[in-house]
């Protein structure tokens, strides 16, 4: 299988374990097989209050021009773990048969040893799963949910509209005592070269659902957020949201603990589209306080003009029977039933609210009573990776030139980028716009190596202050794309100095006016005369010369 290929010097990887430190002596033991909840077995509960989870310090600068995908967009693939009792692994093994075949996606799974591999290995492919398609991993997990620990994906460089972009992860410090699952989104960043932030977050990510949009996205959770991030406010959460994953974020009410152990979003809620969204209707305890949540949550979504489905939900013997905690991949959805007796009578109901949401895709129950009793179901144990923003064509980002910077004529300058693409890139093409970029006339070199990252060359002596950059990189099929640097930066060009805005090649007001901008801004640019590094009177009269002697 290809290996994804990203140049691994350009990308900002840090192989973190984001847990504190732990002070017991003896570590908690997760036995191979067991049916580790997703909620805290009383022994973990013990371990935390002797030692607090507390958010690991993010060592890197929160992206820029970042856009979240949905889980309804297209998907590359599906994480999961291989772990828990056998009827836990069956689920897993229908699950890979669907994703790998109607759901045309892979399945990257998680196996703690090579044995293991091989016993995974086995069962999927005696459930009829695509083996093309399941991509194994032997990395120890502790637990079965690799919703609440594994990675979120984002999209880097992504433009005004939202499309394009690379793409990267954004962790966060798990909110359970589990140190192998806890490090597995900084392991899958190292295996796939892709960029890596952390978010100085307590959290689990099934308590997090968003809505993409352009060019930010709304995100919804519940107030848990805040119990397990004691040393922020709700406005700091929210805003560090904002700043890793470009989301305007909702918070509600979680339900009480005795109804969901979790207290997570994805029990009772799951975005459909960017105006569709589906929502648990609690038919036998309509009064209920969280029913109320759930009921004032759909009538907000109303408001703003999506179109809501509501799905059974009932509660039976201390467990929380959802249906909302289901599985989108491409154009197939993964829908849990159940053999309770309570929850049973409404499977019929909560696949034909699906199917009425999703009329052009294959909606699949798989029996997941052995889960659920665990507090969680499908959704709680997959994370999703998406498709390349680009489709066949290789994702780009450019991460230099973006801060408008001013180059010097015959300066010698790097360009980086960021590339996105499971089969590899060929060679680039770096273009030079002096308008702004509404035309890129300027060759400045052409076919050098795009798997490389960076690329230096000498800046021309053109004399602008509205450059820009596009990089255009391809891959061996000649599919092709480009990125441009964001903002216009100058050249300090020799040959007309004076001529400082377009049109270009006219001396006359705006160059007079983008001088007079640039020496009250202390520009360098506007530094013309000896002595240099001080911008004064000389410099006035060195460029009022200039713009008498005229271009040549």
């Amino acid at each position: 299988m290809t290996r994804y290929q990203t140049p691994r010097a350009a990308a900002p990887i840090a192989a973190l374990l984001a847990t504190a430190p732990l002070a017991l002596a003896q570590p908690l033991d997760f036995p191979e097989g067991a049916a580790i909840p997703r909620s805290m077995t009383p022994s973990e509960e013990a371990f935390v209050a002797l030692n607090p989870i507390r958010a690991t310090p993010s060592r890197s600068a929160p992206p820029a021009l970042v856009r979240t995908p949905g889980e309804y967009e297209p998907a590359e693939g599906i994480i999961m773990a291989w772990e828990g009792p056998d009827s836990w692994r069956t689920i897993l093994a229908q699950m890979t048969r669907e994703i790998t075949t109607t759901g045309d996606a892979k399945a990257f799974i998680f196996v703690d040893s090579a044995a293991e591999l091989t016993s995974a290995s086995n069962r999927v492919a005696q459930f009829g799963a695509d083996m093309s398609r399941v991509q194994f991993e032997i990395k120890r997990t502790d637990t079965i949910w690799a919703r609440d620990y594994g990675p979120r994906y984002i999209f880097l460089g992504s433009q005004p509209d939202g499309t394009g972009g690379v793409r990267a992860m954004v962790d966060h410090t798990y909110n359970r005592p589990r140190p192998n699952d806890n490090s597995l989104p900084s392991y899958w960043a190292n295996q796939r070269n892709e960029p890596y932030f952390l978010i100085p977050l307590v959290h689990g990510g099934g308590n997090y659902h968003l809505e993409t949009g352009s060019p930010a996205g709304i995100g919804h959770a519940t107030r848990l957020i805040n119990n397990e991030n004691p040393g922020l406010t709700q406005p700091e959460i929210v805003q560090l949201w904002k700043d890793y994953q470009n989301l305007d974020t909702t918070l509600y009410d979680p339900y009480p603990a005795f109804v969901d152990s979790t207290q997570h979003i994805d029990m009772w809620m799951i975005v459909l589209d960017d105006d569709k969204v589906m929502i648990s209707d609690w038919v036998n305890e309509p009064t209920a306080s969280w029913a109320i949540t759930s009921n004032n949550a759909a009538a907000d979504f109303a408001a703003r003009g999506f179109e809501v489905f509501r799905v059974p939900a009932v509660r039976s013997g201390g467990t929380h029977y959802t249906y909302t905690n289901a599985v989108i991949c491409n154009d197939l959805v993964l829908v849990p039933f159940y053999t309770n007796t309570t929850a049973s009578q409404f499977n019929d109901d909560a696949l034909a609210v699906w199917q009425a949401a999703y009329p052009d895709k294959t909606i699949t129950q798989i029996n997941c009573q052995a889960l659920v009793t665990s507090a969680g179901v499908m959704h709680c144990i997959v994370k999703h990776v998406p498709a390349p923003a680009n489709g066949d064509a290789p994702g780009v980002y450019m991460t230099s030139q973006n801060d408008a910077p001013v180059i010097g004529p015959g300066d010698l300058v790097q360009t980086a980028w960021l590339f996105d693409s499971p089969d590899g890139v060929t060679t680039a093409d770096l273009l030079l716009s002096t308008d702004g970029g509404s035309t890129f006339p300027t060759t400045i070199s052409a076919g050098f190596d795009a798997s490389a990252g960076s690329f230096e060359w000498n800046a021309p002596d053109i004399g602008t202050t509205d450059a820009r950059l596009r990089l255009v990189i391809r891959d061996a099929d000649g599919n092709e794309s480009f990125d441009d640097s964001d903002l216009s930066f100058t050249i300090t060009g020799n040959a007309c100095v004076a001529d400082l805005a377009a049109p270009f090649g006219t001396l006359n007001f705006f160059d007079i006016s983008a001088y007079i901008g640039l020496f009250n801004a202390g520009d360098p640019a506007a530094d013309l005369a000896e002595p240099f590094g001080t911008i004064n009177f000389f410099d006035i009269s060195a460029y009022i010369a200039a713009f008498n002697a005229g271009c040549p």
